[in-house]
């Protein structure tokens, strides 16, 4: 009488942070299998261990993940839904008091606000705006501006209103659903520095992969 043959679904994302040196399959992977007897026992199963330093990155292949089930479930069908490649991040948990948030938060504002105000003002002043402003007051009324305008005042209005729908967002509040530009640009910084590091990992032999030896690896019952 043939075997039946179970059918477990696995899926990880491109970047893992674990706060234990020690890795399971549990901390890297969401699991589903028509068995739920099977589950609990793959999730103790130990992918590799970190080195206590933080922030210590290491890259596992998928095939070294399903190396490892098939070592405790030798016919079981491993359906992989998620990245071919996981990146492991260690990183200590420490819990930053509500000052220290509060300072950094503070000071990133201030610099943030800082730099993008001089910005603003050296580019006003590269073109003369003021200058411009002026003449053409002086062009649409006759009389020569002594000091700011209503053209300043909606110039300066009308910019603040631009960076606040061009960000989407003021304080907690979005104007649309859709993701700020800052925030596609970090997805995208963040996407070329994963790719970067799987890339890397592969070309100095680094990557966790199926012919990879790993004593402290696989945990047999």
């Amino acid at each position: 009488m043939a075997v039946k043959q179970e059918t477990l679904y696995i899926k990880g994302d491109k970047n893992i942070e674990v706060t234990k040196p020690e890795v399971t399959l549990g901390d890297i992977l969401s699991m589903e299998c028509s068995n739920q007897n099977v589950i609990p026992r793959l999730k103790t199963i130990k992918v590799m261990k970190m080195q206590e330093k933080n922030g210590q990155r290491k890259v596992i292949s998928i095939l070294k993940i399903i190396k490892l089930i098939h070592e405790i479930y030798p016919n079981m069908d491993v359906q992989n839904l998620g990245e071919t490649d996981i990146i492991v991040t260690y990183e200590e948990q420490k819990t930053t008091g509500m000052i220290s948030h509060l300072i950094k938060t503070g000071f990133t504002a201030v610099l943030t606000f800082t730099g993008a105000a001089f910005a603003i003002m050296t580019f006003n002043n590269d073109v003369s705006v003021r200058k411009l402003f002026s003449q053409i007051y002086q062009l649409m009324t006759g009389i020569k501006p002594h000091g700011s305008t209503i053209l300043e005042l909606s110039y300066s209005i009308g910019l603040t209103i631009g960076i606040l729908l061009f960000f989407n967002h003021f304080g907690k509040k979005r104007f649309s659903v859709d993701p700020t530009p800052l925030e596609v640009q970090m997805r995208t910084y963040e996407n070329e520095i994963q790719t970067t590091l799987v890339e890397n990992a592969s070309r100095k032999g680094k990557e966790l992969d199926a012919d990879t030896s790993n004593s402290n690896g696989s945990n047999r019952s």
